[in-house]
């Protein structure tokens, strides 16, 4: 039958023997490592005869009262009905209150059972009911708290293993698959770029046995490790807390169970965790918020990050400055600025790109078409899930694709960006309208995309995030885009009629349609294959609009390089502005590494220095994400300047001023007809009958709604458009042959 297992130590040894004898090095003491921990800077020294007699009388005790150091400014009347154990070391204590928001309480130590600590100068430390093997920072305020605990073999989140454990205690975080398959080892400082990287190329054993080597080699297997509590963090209320390492300035209360965590606090972000939160194996960067019921296990939140209202975090990591409430998301990889906030979002086995929005009801990951675990989504940046939208694993979409209402039967492969996919019913057909975004909603594209660099709260940006909706890796799906377009019209054409000229494809068939404007394109059933996983028909909508926006945005795209490149290089002659073209790319692939946009070739230079050990630790991984971070707006306006020969099948050395001009010109009505889309996407709110309806007038709808002519964004998308015609001018009137 099995029984709890009590042992027995004598009475003397409670507080000493920390780290087991076997794990001491030789010539030192359990206190090594916490003499390396605790840099105060405090002089201790031994009590006095007076001050042992005043602790007495106020109710305190200690094994050995040799074992108690502190500073010269120690103040025994402070120290009230508290039971010291092994070594403790108090800093400074004046007869003040501390004050934080609105708690007050008076410095020192009350009604606390206090084994083996150190404290810093003028820390609160009241009903603290068992705390065991901490470093405390000055004018800390720890609170009524139940367990407050630190063992030798603390990790703090980190994916260790300590002296003489066995493997099988190594925690994992086992992110974008539930069959453990691209798990990874979470350690203080991992980047969304590290996550991504590590759970990819799993059969290559070499560069997985590195990155594990790199994440073990960052820490070392000592045993003897201190809990840390930083300067001026509150904590109160708080029911367990062990194993967990405090940055400074971190504000903690009511939490239920906080274990094995490490949870950055301080100038670059203040951490708070509040009421009901249970928190275990993680770790919380700076700034981060979690409130109100939250349970994670096996977790990273990177910086400004929010988990709120009972949401679940298991298994999984949360990019920067992102936020989820009242959802479960389990076994995911989510890149930075993703917002999932209402009830019943589930969200699992799954690599989310970033920029993206669940919407309340949306089914991630449902396990109903397979007798095992989930299989993966990977969702590209700008992902947009409608109301109870219910996905297939395993699918994969392009940039910024919105999902209509639906529950989706089958497996999606979706590559084409900014569309619109939806589970027609009534036609037994997934139906794609590509280019979606730009033809009806570039209000919502464009302020997205203005909110999340405003949003980026980091303070060490080591990867570049790419937040711009036009950008290498969007730009390469709207050329494949194209092609698919071109390929699918084609047939259409030949399968109602059309004959295919000699020497010509189908696809270059359907492009020559397109750019004529054949009015026979709109009529015709536009029909592709390998978007669903069934026999069903998918359906393209709006091709030939949607053709001509991509090749629009594309355009854009490269004439806004060409317009920075000429007022960068200060061109005033097209001679001149033939010269500054740099060497343009050919065609490449485009990785979304943990938001950071890499060539294909920077991705293998990448991997190829890990391999060969030219990069030796996670800190070179993370100095070349800044490298090449440096250099990418150049990468990034080569790239456009590539697409933009291609588009307008123009070399820049075959280059007229005539076609200059006529390109500035293009450019300026583009830049018009964008500012005209946001405005004029944002006034459907407005201008809807049904959204009208609820208002007894015009002047109630704008009271409630707000004025658009006050937007912000608005104005200030004019001003920019303002601006843009200015400067075309400016270089149309200066530029000569």
């Amino acid at each position: 039958m099995d029984k709890n297992i009590i042992y027995q130590t004598p009475h003397e040894a409670l507080g000493y023997e920390f780290v087991p004898k076997a794990y001491l090095p030789e010539g030192k003491n359990e206190y090594y490592l916490r003499d390396l921990q605790n840099r105060n800077g405090i002089a201790y020294r031994g009590l006095t005869a007076y001050e042992i007699e005043r602790l007495v009388n106020n109710g305190n005790t200690s094994d050995n009262w040799n074992h108690i150091l502190v500073s010269d400014a120690f103040n025994p009347d402070l120290v009230k009905n508290c039971a010291f154990f092994g070594l403790v070391r108090i800093g400074k204590l004046e007869p003040v209150c501390l004050g934080f928001s609105d708690l007050k309480m008076p410095v020192g130590l009350y009604h606390s059972t206090i084994i083996s600590c150190d404290f810093g100068d003028n820390v609160v430390i009241s009903h603290v009911n068992y705390m065991s093997h901490y470093i405390v920072g000055s004018e800390s305020m720890l609170i009524n708290i139940h367990e407050l605990v630190a063992t030798n073999h603390a990790k703090f989140g980190n994916g260790i293993i300590k002296q003489g454990e066995d493997e099988s205690v190594r925690i994992w975080m086992e992110i974008c698959n539930e069959n453990t398959g691209r798990k990874v080892m979470p350690f203080n400082g991992m980047l969304p770029g590290d996550a991504y990287l590590w759970s990819r190329h799993r059969d290559d054993d070499q560069l997985q046995k590195t990155f594990q080597r790199f994440t073990e080699e960052r820490f070392n297997d000592k045993r003897g490790y201190y809990g840390k509590i930083g300067d001026r963090t509150i904590i109160k209320n708080c029911s367990i807390i062990k194993d967990v390492w405090i940055g400074s300035d971190a504000y903690i209360k009511g939490a239920n169970k906080l274990k094995n965590l490490t949870i950055n606090s301080g100038p670059e972000g203040l951490t708070q965790i509040g009421e009901g939160c249970e928190l275990v194996n993680g770790i919380i960067g700076f700034g981060c918020r979690l409130f109100y019921g939250v349970k994670a296990v096996r977790f990273i939140m990177a910086s400004h990050s929010q988990l709120k209202y009972g949401a679940r975090l298991i298994n999984s990591y949360l990019g920067n400055n992102a936020t989820i409430s009242c959802c479960e998301v389990l076994n995911s990889l989510i890149f930075p600025a993703h917002e999932q906030h209402h009830n019943n979002s589930f969200l699992c086995a799954a690599l989310v790109m970033g920029q993206s929005n669940m919407a309340a009801g949306a089914t991630i990951g449902s396990n109903h078409n397979s007798r095992g675990a989930d299989g993966e989504i990977v969702m590209g940046r700008g992902f947009w899930p409608g109301l109870c939208v219910s996905l297939k694993h395993n699918s994969r979409f392009a940039s910024f694709c919105i999902i209509t209402k639906g529950d989706y039967p089958a497996e999606l492969d979706i590559p084409l960006p900014f569309s619109l996919v939806h589970h027609d019913v009534a036609n037994d057909r997934i139906s794609v309208m590509p280019a979606y975004w730009f033809m009806y909603n570039f209000y919502a594209l464009a302020r997205n995309a203005a909110k999340y660099g405003d949003r980026d709260k980091r303070t060490e940006k080591i990867q570049h995030l790419e937040f711009d909706y036009l950008a290498p890796d969007t730009a390469e799906e709207m050329i494949q885009a194209l092609d698919i377009i071109e390929t699918a019209v084609g047939e259409a054409l030949l399968a109602h009629g059309e004959k295919l000229p000699s020497g010509k494809t189908p696809a270059q068939l359907g492009k020559q349609a397109l750019l004529n404007g054949n009015k026979k394109i709109d009529s015709l059933p536009i029909v592709v294959k390998g978007f669903e996983n069934s026999k069903r028909k998918t359906q393209l909508l709006k091709v030939s609009a949607a053709y001509k926006a991509y090749r629009q945005m594309l355009l854009f795209y490269g004439l806004r390089a060409l317009i920075e490149l000429i007022e960068e290089k200060e061109c005033s002659s097209l001679r001149q502005l033939q010269q500054s073209i740099p060497s343009l790319p050919g065609k490449s692939n485009w990785h979304n590494i943990g938001g950071q946009l890499m060539s294909e070739k920077t991705l293998q230079e990448l991997l190829r220095k890990i391999r060969t050990r030219s990069i030796r630790s996670w800190e070179g991984v993370h100095a070349f994400y800044q490298q090449k971070g440096e250099v990418y707006s150049g990468e990034k306006q080569a790239h456009a300047l590539s697409v933009l020969q291609k588009i307008a099948g123009v070399k820049f050395s075959n280059l007229h001023l005539d076609t200059l001009h006529e390109w500035l010109d293009i450019a300026k009505k583009i830049q018009r007809t964008i500012s005209g889309s946001i405005r004029s996407s944002r006034m459907k709110d407005y201008e809807n009958p049904f959204r009208q309806m609820l208002y007894e007038n015009e002047a109630e709808m704008l009271q409630v709604l707000g004025d658009p002519n006050d937007n912000s964004f608005l104005r200030e998308q004019e001003k920019f458009n303002r601006r843009f015609t200015v400067r075309v001018d400016r270089i149309r009137l200066r530029m000569k042959k």
